[in-house]
């Protein structure tokens, strides 16, 4: 294993995190003031005692921005762990379908896939990862080189015990699961400075728009509906 400097990974984020703000703003940009009423409980806002259209319209957005968000930074930290892996485990980019990367240590191949969090799928989806790593097990044991496979499940935040899930992936969560790629049990602490990364300046330019579009769905709202 190679170490990692933590300038690689400022260097790593100084290059990508543009992706993170620009793709959150354009999330924010292709928002509409209807599409946001009909995925929610109207009778929710009503228990929570929200009574004016400002209220009303800022609480759907909250909402819609906490769920992309979620989803656009766990797609940015699944990156950040396959660019720290490639350096500290020469690991490559899986060709198999559900595998986010593999690497091999002690004659043994390791297929990882990747989940930003610990509540990432439903049933059917837990069903379809199993799915995959029987697949791409099947395939490379096809090789006269390749014998001893195993299947990691990363997820890059949370805190859940290392445990074998469905018979057949290792589930390694947070903490362990930096340390595995790094050797470094700090190292999932070491990442958060690097993040932050002209955080203040992306973040005023989205608040800035943010707020423009509750004055905007504000109007609307008002106009078509009260």
């Amino acid at each position: 294993m190679r170490a990692i400097n933590i300038n690689e990974v400022y260097q790593f984020v100084q290059e990508h995190i543009n992706d993170f703000h620009n793709s959150k703003l354009q999330s924010l940009n292709e928002t509409k003031l209807d599409n946001l009423i009909k995925k929610k409980n109207p009778y929710l806002f009503r228990a929570k005692n929200i009574i004016t259209a400002e209220e009303f319209v800022r609480s759907l957005l909250d909402a819609k921005i906490s769920s992309s968000e979620e989803e656009i930074f766990g797609q940015f930290l699944e990156n950040l762990a396959i660019f720290v892996a490639q350096i500290t485990l020469d690991a490559n980019k899986s060709s198999s379908h559900g595998i986010d990367f593999e690497y091999s240590k002690n004659n043994t191949r390791y297929l990882v896939s990747l989940k930003s969090g610990l509540n990432w799928g439903n049933s059917s989806q837990w069903k379809a990862l199993e799915a995959d790593f029987k697949n791409a097990v099947k395939i490379l044991k096809q090789s006269l080189h390749i014998t001893n496979v195993e299947c990691i499940l990363g997820v890059c935040y949370g805190k859940s015990k290392t445990t074998i899930k469905k018979g057949i992936m290792l589930q390694v969560c947070g903490q362990n699961f930096w340390y595995m790629l790094t050797g470094n049990e700090a190292f999932y602490k070491d990442i958060i400075q690097p993040l932050g990364y002209k955080a203040k300046e992306s973040n005023e330019s989205f608040e800035t728009k943010k707020s423009e579009l509750i004055n905007k769905f504000t109007g609307e709202f008002i106009s078509d509906f009260c």
